[in-house]
C-alpha cells in the first residue's frame, strides 16, 4: 500500500513527465535558456540504463544531429562514444534477394557535408542523465508517475511514487514526454487515429553484424574499406510494402527491425522473434541468415502494432506541452522522429522562456501548435500510401532524392537557420510554404502513378549520390550561416529549384500528367541550368550506371 508523503509539496517551474531522449534533451535545452530555472524530470526505469537501451530511435538525420551536436553542445561526447552514419543506403529486390551484390544500391561514398550519427540510445541517455543533475536539474528516476491534474489559472498537480510513498510537485509547466505512455494526450482525451497503417518488429544482438561481408566481389566492395564501410549506414533493404533496418551501435551490438505495412504483410506474421526470423527466410534471406548466426546473442524483441500516432493539440497557453512519441510519431523509414523531438522543444523551450521572462507566449502556443502540425502532415505524405513503391527500383530512388531535398530545402533549412520560433518567417513565406505543400504532394501521387507504369521492371547496380553535385550542395548549404536577407533569397530559391526539378521529373515519367503550378524559367544563375540537368539525368536511374532489366 502506498504512503502519502508527510512533507509539503514540492514547487517546481516545469515538471517534465519522463525521462528518455524527448524529456532529457528538453531539459537540458530549458537549463540554457532559463539557468535559475527549477526544472524536475520524474523518469520511471532506474537509471543508468543498459546501453543497447531496448529503445528505437538509433538512427540520426541532418536535424537531429545538429540539435544534439551543436544546439545541446553534445558534439564532443557524440564523437567520442557514438557512431558516424554513412548516410541512408537502399538495397532494391533482386531475384531472391539472396545476394546482395545484385541489388540496385542507392547510398554515398563519402560522408555527406553535414554529419548524421547512429546513438546506442542507452549510453546517450546515461549521459544526458548525468548531465542533468549536474546543471541543477532534479532527475528522479524510478519515479512513476500517478496522476496529472491540469490547472487552466493556477499550478499542475503531478502525483508520482518515489520509493513506495506517493508524492506531489505543484508546477507551473507541465511537458509530457512518456513516449507512448502518453500522459497528457489520455488524461485531456487528445487521442487521434492515424491513417496511416503500419506496424514494426525490432531486435538487437550483442555483436556487430557488417553487410560488407556478404559479398566478397571485389567490385561491389570497391570504395567501401575502413570507415566508409557500408555497415556505417542506416540499411534499408527494400521490397514490396516493407523495409528491414540494420544499424550499428557504438556498445558493439546491431539493431534490425522490420516495418511494414498492415495490407502488404501483416504483423501477426513477424510478432515474435521466431515468425520474424521465418518471415525474413521468405523475404530477405542474408538478413535470416545473420539473425540466425547471432541467435545467441538475442538482447530484446519488441513488436507494435499502428505505430503512427497524432495528437489534437501538442502546446497550450495553459502552460502544457508535449514532445515526442507523446504527441506525434509518423513512420521511421527517414528516422525523422528525433527531428521532431528538436522541433517540438525548441518550442516548448520558447514558449516556457517566454512565460518565465514575463513576455507573450499564449498567442504563440497556438501558433506553434499549428506550425508543428503542419510540419507533421507536410512530411507524412511522404509515408502515407507510399509503401506500395518500396521495391520499384524505377521510382523510389528518384522518390528517396526528392525526399531528401524538400527536407533539405524548407524543415531541415528553417531548423539550422535557427528560424523556428520567427513567426515573421512564416508569415512573410506563407504562400511560398503553400506552394511548396502543392508541389510535394502533387509529386507523392505522381510516384504512385508512376509506380503502377514500372512495376515490373528490374534493375542492378548503384547509385552513388557523393557524385550528385545537387545533393552534395543542397547537403552542404545547411552549414551556411545566413543573414535575414540571404535566408529568404535562399528559401525563394529552395522552393524555384524544387519547382523546376518536380516539372523535370513529370517529364521524365512519361505520365500524362497537368502541373499544378507554372514551370519556372531557368532564368536563376544560382539553378546553373545546364548542371542542373546533367544532374537531373543522374537521378532516374535509366540513365546513371545502372541496368535496367525488363
Amino acid at each position: 500500500m502506498l504512503r502519502r508523503a508527510n512533507q509539503s509539496k514540492n514547487q517546481s517551474d516545469v515538471t517534465v513527465l519522463g525521462g528518455g531522449l524527448a524529456g532529457l534533451s528538453f531539459a537540458i535545452q530549458c537549463r540554457q535558456q532559463l539557468p535559475d530555472a527549477k526544472i524536475t524530470v520524474l523518469e520511471k526505469r532506474e537509471h543508468p540504463v543498459p546501453e543497447a537501451a531496448f529503445k528505437v530511435g538509433e538512427s540520426t538525420v541532418e536535424v537531429a544531429a545538429h540539435y544534439f551536436g551543436s544546439v545541446l553542445g553534445l558534439r564532443q561526447h557524440i564523437l567520442e562514444e557514438q557512431l558516424p552514419k554513412l548516410g541512408l543506403r537502399f538495397f532494391f529486390p533482386a531475384g531472391d534477394n539472396s545476394r546482395i551484390e545484385d541489388r540496385l544500391e542507392l547510398g554515398g561514398k563519402r560522408y555527406a557535408p553535414c554529419p548524421s550519427y547512429q546513438l546506442d540510445r542507452g549510453r546517450f541517455e546515461n549521459y544526458l542523465g548525468d548531465l542533468c543533475l549536474e546543471r541543477g536539474i532534479q532527475f528522479l528516476d524510478q519515479a512513476t508517475v500517478r496522476d496529472v491534474e491540469v490547472n487552466r489559472f493556477g499550478s499542475h498537480m503531478v502525483d508520482y511514487e518515489l520509493n513506495g510513498e506517493l508524492q506531489t510537485v505543484e508546477s507551473r509547466w507541465v511537458v509530457d514526454a512518456s513516449g507512448r505512455r502518453a500522459f497528457l494526450k489520455r488524461k485531456l482525451d487528445l487521442q487521434m487515429p492515424s491513417e496511416h497503417v503500419a506496424n514494426a518488429a525490432w531486435f538487437r544482438f550483442g555483436n556487430r553484424i557488417k553487410i560488407d561481408d556478404w559479398s566478397d566481389d571485389s567490385g561491389w566492395q570497391a570504395g567501401h574499406e575502413g570507415k566508409t564501410a557500408r555497415w556505417y549506414s542506416t540499411n534499408h533493404f527494400m521490397g514490396e510494402g516493407y523495409w528491414v533496418w540494420m544499424i550499428p551501435l557504438s556498445s558493439g551490438s546491431t539493431s534490425m527491425g522490420i516495418v511494414a505495412e498492415e495490407k502488404f504483410h501483416s504483423l501477426s506474421n513477424f510478432n515474435s522473434f521466431d515468425k520474424a526470423l521465418a518471415w525474413l527466410e521468405k523475404f530477405e534471406p542474408q538478413c535470416a541468415r545473420v539473425v540466425r548466426e547471432n541467435a545467441d546473442c538475442l538482447q530484446d524483441f519488441r513488436a507494435i502494432k499502428r505505430y503512427s500516432t497524432e495528437c489534437k493539440q501538442v502546446f497550450s497557453g495553459n502552460r502544457w506541452g508535449i514532445t515526442g512519441e507523446a504527441g506525434f510519431f509518423h513512420d521511421p523509414f527517414y528516422s525523422p522522429g528525433s527531428d521532431f523531438i528538436a522541433f517540438a522543444n525548441t518550442f516548448l523551450c520558447d514558449l516556457v522562456r517566454r512565460d518565465l521572462t514575463g513576455r507573450g507566449y499564449r498567442i504563440r502556443a497556438f501558433s506553434y501548435d499549428r506550425i508543428f502540425k503542419r510540419f507533421y502532415y507536410g512530411t507524412l505524405s511522404a509515408y502515407q500510401n507510399q509503401y506500395q513503391l518500396f521495391g520499384n527500383p524505377t521510382v523510389m530512388p528518384v522518390k528517396i532524392l526528392w525526399d531528401y531535398l524538400v527536407y533539405w530545402s524548407i524543415t531541415g533549412f528553417i531548423f539550422m537557420q535557427g528560424r523556428m520560433c520567427e513567426q515573421t518567417m512564416y508569415l512573410r513565406n506563407l504562400k511560398a510554404l503553400k506552394r511548396l505543400g502543392t508541389v510535394n504532394h502533387f509529386m507523392q501521387d505522381l510516384f504512385q502513378r508512376w509506380h503502377q507504369s514500372t512495376s515490373q521492371i528490374k534493375a542492378t547496380g548503384s547509385i552513388n549520390i557523393s557524385e550528385m553535385p545537387v545533393i552534395r550542395q543542397m547537403n552542404q548549404r545547411l552549414k551556411d550561416k545566413l543573414e535575414s536577407g540571404e535566408f529568404f533569397s535562399r528559401f525563394a530559391t529552395n522552393l524555384h529549384q524544387l519547382e523546376l526539378l518536380a516539372s523535370e521529373i513529370a517529364t521524365e515519367s512519361g505520365l500524362d500528367v497537368e502541373l499544378p503550378f507554372a514551370v519556372p524559367g531557368h532564368d536563376n544563375d544560382d539553378l546553373v541550368p545546364d548542371a542542373f540537368h546533367e544532374i537531373f539525368d543522374s537521378i532516374i536511374p535509366a540513365k546513371s550506371p545502372v541496368k535496367m532489366v525488363s
